[in-house]
């Protein structure tokens, strides 16, 4: 069940940019660069399917009402 907005994804998106930007620059290393480097790939497979799992047991959904 898809839960998640366009404005959303598109925020999840821009994150993993700058974890990679981050990583590439040499801003972030060690620990910290495999956390946000997790973190980096949970925000693309969620972002890329649409789909929040934490959303879910609260019922929230940021996508558009249809009417």
């Amino acid at each position: 069940m898809k839960n998640m907005g366009t404005l959303d994804r598109v925020i999840r998106l821009a994150a993993v940019a700058a974890i990679i930007g981050a990583y590439g620059l040499g801003l972030i290393s060690g620990i910290l660069a495999l956390v946000l480097g997790a973190v980096a790939v949970v925000l693309l497979l969620t972002s890329l399917t649409a789909t929040c799992p934490a959303y879910m047991p609260f019922g929230l959904s940021t996508r558009p009402r249809h009417r």
